[in-house]
């Protein structure tokens, strides 16, 4: 399969492109609402709150931590995640702008 030629498009739409990637996969959405319900640094339930392997639950988490949704620390022999909230507002101002295009004007194409 060929490299995604992402230099040819722009930062932003590389951007969207990843936000979208981590929407795209209902265990890494499970991730993020958990860690906003509980609103609190979690270290290890998520393995019995969403029901997957622990292997498959750090590469979501790696996943959403390399896109900077979550942030990590180390206590002990634990990593606990919670949300970053900048980043989450900047990921949400951002899709906001995108999603809130409008094609009024526009005549019906098809």
């Amino acid at each position: 399969m060929g490299l995604a030629k992402t230099e040819i498009f722009t930062d932003e739409q590389n951007q969207i492109a990843l936000f979208a990637k981590v929407f795209g996969h209902p265990a890494r959405v499970a991730i993020l609402q958990y860690l906003f319900k509980l609103n609190t640094c979690i270290c290890g339930d998520l393995v019995e709150e969403i029901g997957l392997a622990q292997p498959t639950i750090s590469q979501h988490l790696k996943e959403l931590k390399n896109l900077g949704l979550i942030k990590g620390n180390v206590e002990g022999t634990s990593v606990c995640y919670c949300i970053d909230h900048d980043n989450w507002s900047k990921m949400k101002e951002t899709m906001q702008n995108f999603l809130d295009q409008d094609i009024s004007g526009q005549g019906d194409c098809c």
